[in-house]
């Protein structure tokens, strides 16, 4: 973990313990510069000055010199291959969505090796909390109409993203919109307009308070004739709980079992 990670994990009012920061290490790309620099209290004295001038000027030398240090958080850019594409994507460490997380990596791989069972081509597709943009960007290069939702913070960076890896690329450019997940989304999304053929999510699970709204957000997006497809790592407990409501709200079938890396698929019971 670097010394930034550090600090963003630490800062107040994050509520984040010893052992959040043990698993997200393994997450979190850790090649950010780092820059220590040294200060001089003080200003130079005009090298005319003599006397008493010169003298403490001296002492200024004989002390030890302070020092601050500065933590320069930059864009990691980090480049993927699916699709037969090279895909760039530039990470930051301003939120957890803006890092990549495992289970796109696996969602990604999975798709792109089962174009036959799993056909994105003129599909339309709703990306729950799309982060980096990996998989809508995959989703998209696979020929589907995306709309890649996130919270607001992470929108610019997951919109640079997408356009920089699906332009001139794609015969359907993504969409980016925000979606904050809720009991109610009638008035925000209603299902009369906004239906989609598949709803994707990734690492959508893990060490949050929001997990019954994402199962309510999952539940109002996969309506008759859509397929939810869910890939996440198993870290926690309350990851498996999440697991049992989300069967016993939806029919569901295990398409990879890798371990502690799943993913599902999912069609609505009613």
């Amino acid at each position: 973990m670097t010394i930034s990670h550090f600090l963003y994990f630490y800062r107040p009012n994050n509520n984040i313990s010893l052992f959040d920061i043990a698993f997200y290490m393994d997450n979190l790309s850790t090649n950010l510069m780092k820059e220590t620099s040294w200060m001089r209290s003080g200003e130079e004295e005009d090298k005319g000055e003599e006397g008493d001038e010169e003298e403490k000027d001296v002492e200024k030398e004989d002390r030890a010199p302070a020092w601050v240090p500065h933590v320069i958080s930059t864009l990691i850019k980090d480049v993927y291959h699916y699709v037969g594409q090279d895909i760039i994507i530039y990470e930051s460490i301003d939120t957890y969505g803006a890092v990549m997380w495992p289970a796109a990596l696996a969602l990604c791989f999975f798709l792109d090796n089962n174009r036959e069972t799993m056909n994105l081509q003129g599909k339309t597709v709703l990306e729950l909390g799309a982060g980096t943009g990996l998989v809508a960007i995959v989703a998209s290069l696979l020929g589907a109409s995306v709309t890649a939702t996130d919270l607001p913070v992470v929108l610019s960076n997951l919109r640079a993203n997408l356009m920089r890896n699906t332009r001139r690329r794609c015969r359907h450019m993504p969409q980016v919109a925000p979606l904050s997940w809720s009991f109610d989304l009638d008035c925000t999304y209603p299902t009369s307009i906004y239906r989609y053929d598949y709803v994707l999510a990734s690492d959508v699970v893990y060490h949050h308070d929001f997990l019954d709204e994402l199962l309510a957000t999952m539940k109002h997006f996969c309506k008759p004739g859509t397929i939810l497809i869910w890939a996440n790592k198993v870290r926690l407990e309350s990851d498996l709980t999440f697991i049992e409501k989300f069967k016993k709200a939806f029919h569901t079938s295990l398409l990879s079992d890798d371990g502690d890396m799943k993913i599902f698929m999912a069609t609505c019971r009613g």
